[in-house]
């Protein structure tokens, strides 16, 4: 089956290890980014939601209409707008892509920042708030006759949407969380789950629970696994380690100069969202797992979000992310702390050995689908092979230094 890359975009250029360089907004900024996506072989890009950032489906329509081939996925959170309206919007701007629309839906995870826009509900309250609200969301936009609505957090009646998205399809929607909530909302509702990058061990167990809620939920299919990673990529394994710890300084460096703080969204100690304090633990419980994971970037921000990174060369990095696919994994996302350089280099580099190494699993893949151990055992056989192409990668390769 092939496999999807998800980056990141911005209005601007700051990020864990340093402050901007670029205008507050910056419109330019943010095309060159998408484009750089775009022209290196990633799938789609990710327009984020904060409460006091830029309103993400805006900004998803001014790039789509500069570029024509990225897809967009546009983060929402269900607090912000009614189902309904909300439906429009994303109809709307998937008519406007011409079909490149796919919909994350963030819960949220902290009372603090979603209190900012008057979300006053308990976490697992707003989960039940979400399942609602994809559940008319998707009504909306595959119904042609009018229809009421009188659930626990949303009532109305005869509504219709005649702005149906591109082409008849419906936009796929995208969920993440590591709570017990979040995992029955997500794996019922979601065509993708989407987890923070952890040891192949504890990803596993995830995979695994978001497999066992779609199954009692009575779904044929599970969603689609989504792992989340903060690549570090060096011409070797050295430079690599080196490159890290540089930007483990910087950040160190950043937080100071902010007091101690990187985000107003996000507290470095005690977070309160599950996800978070998954991440924390495992990094309290070691800095370094299976061939390339590195917690010390997760620990040094709080667990915030996307931490953990894969660290070496675009090889040892690559086959990293071979063992997630190898476990279900089948769309990666990645984001270095250099936006721009570390797209491009990710995404030459990187990406066309994953993709060519599961384009050989799926040639060799017998008929009748090959059992999970013998897709491991060739996967490790393919990835050995990479090393009779470093030298040639080494020579060409442009990374950014430490």
């Amino acid at each position: 089956m092939p496999v999807e890359f998800l980056g990141m975009t911005a209005v601007s250029d700051a990020s864990e290890t340093s402050e901007r360089t670029t205008a507050p907004f910056d419109t330019d900024y943010l095309v060159r980014l998408a484009r750089a996506h775009e022209d290196n072989g990633w799938t789609r890009v990710l327009f984020a939601y904060g409460s006091g950032g830029a309103e993400p489906a805006s900004l998803a329509a001014y790039v789509a209409a500069r570029l024509p081939g990225i897809e967009l996925l546009l983060a929402h959170r269900p607090n912000v707008s009614y189902p309904t309206y909300a439906a429009k919007t994303f109809a709307t701007l998937d008519q406007l892509s011409g079909g490149r629309l796919s919909v994350h839906f963030i819960t949220g995870g902290n009372d603090h920042e979603q209190g900012r826009e008057g979300d006053t509900l308990p976490k697992d309250v707003r989960y039940a708030r979400t399942r609602e609200y994809i559940q008319i969301v998707k009504r909306a936009w595959a119904g042609t006759e009018p229809f009421d609505h009188d659930g626990d957090f949303y009532q109305f009646k005869d509504f219709v949407l005649d702005a149906k998205p591109f082409g008849g399809r419906t936009p796929t929607i995208s969920f993440g969380g590591s709570s017990d909530a979040a995992y029955r909302v997500g794996a019922a509702e979601a065509d993708i789950y989407a987890v923070w990058g952890e040891p192949l061990d504890r990803t596993r167990e995830q995979i695994e629970r978001v497999h066992a809620e779609a199954e009692a939920a009575g779904r044929a299919e599970p969603p689609r696994i989504h792992a989340a990673f903060r690549p570090i990529i060096a011409p070797t394994t050295e430079l690599a380690w080196e490159k890290a710890h540089g930007i483990l300084d910087r950040i160190e460096a950043r937080k100071g100069a902010l007091g101690g703080s990187l985000s107003r969204r996000h507290p470095i100690d005690a977070p309160e969202n599950a996800g978070s304090q998954r991440l924390l633990e495992i990094a309290d419980a070691g800095e370094r797992y299976d061939t390339a994971l590195w917690t010390a970037t997760a620990k040094a921000t709080g667990g915030a979000g996307n931490s953990n990174a894969l660290v070496g060369t675009p090889e040892e990095v690559a086959e990293a992310l071979l063992a997630y696919y190898d476990l279900g994994v089948r769309i990666i996302s990645a984001r270095g702390y250099d936006l721009l350089d570390d797209a491009i280099d990710f995404g030459r580099y990187v990406i066309p050995i994953v993709r060519e190494e599961v384009a050989k699993r799926d040639r060799e893949a017998t008929p009748d689908g090959a059992d999970s151990d013998g897709r491991a055992a060739r996967a490790r056989t393919a990835v050995a092979a990479l090393g009779d192409t470093r030298s040639v990668l080494t020579a060409a390769r442009r990374v950014s230094e430490p």
